[in-house]
């Protein structure tokens, strides 16, 4: 659901040669099934690219517009244990009607202080969205990312992030800075099958996993 496409170039496909995208079936005035590519490191992808930003000039006038993802996902959900919806880093429709279309919220934040001050604009826009559009919407967690643990800065924001947040959910162990997740995006695989493995990563997103799988 971003249109910078991170996630869809991460998964080895040119966001640019994409012929339909989740957009096609966002806008389209007729029930167009999602666009999927199968299979791809053992995942199914709806993917993004460009075309996706102008959904949030187009959906502004259309009817029932915060429902539009759910609709779209809802032939969907009996082949799927999880479905997983990427987020824009903004606030606008796009990220409204993923939140209208989801059970669970997973927050990554970055160990800086910028970062969690943001936080306050995404807990207004959950707690808006739950009160008339998605009831049921919870938070999974919150996840601090990019943390060094000998930088003092890092360990006081992750201290904030726990003394601030933990009540709403649990605060997963942090994602410490590594080339080896920045190698994982640059060869367009998951981080267990590159040749930079980082076991002790490998370990932490396999216990988080675990937790998130108790969670949901």
């Amino acid at each position: 659901m971003d249109p910078q496409a991170s996630l869809t170039t991460f998964m080895g496909l040119e966001p640019a040669d994409l012929e339909k995208t989740l957009y096609d079936a966002l806008v389209s005035l007729e029930e167009e099934p999602i666009a999927l590519h199968s299979n791809l490191q053992g995942m199914d992808l709806a993917p993004a690219n460009i075309d996706l930003a102008n959904a949030e000039q187009e959906l502004i006038f259309a009817e029932l517009r915060e429902f539009r993802l759910k609709e779209v996902l809802a032939p969907l959900l009996p082949n799927y244990d999880f479905i997983l919806i990427d987020c824009p880093p903004s606030l606008g429709i796009l990220s409204q009607i993923s939140l209208v279309a989801s059970t669970h919220v997973l927050v990554p934040i970055q160990c800086q202080f910028k970062a969690l001050k943001g936080t306050d604009s995404l807990l207004k826009t959950v707690a808006r969205v739950q009160r008339k559009l998605n009831r049921t919407l919870k938070f999974a967690g919150f996840f601090p990312t990019m943390y060094s643990v000998s930088n003092s800065l890092d360990q006081r924001t992750l201290q904030s992030i726990s003394e601030q947040l933990s009540s709403l959910a649990p605060i997963f162990p942090p994602l410490p800075r590594a080339t080896a997740v920045a190698e994982a995006a640059e060869y367009g695989k998951p981080l267990a099958l590159c040749p930079n493995k980082n076991q002790a990563i490998l370990r932490l997103f396999d216990e988080i996993a675990q937790q998130l799988e108790c969670l949901l």
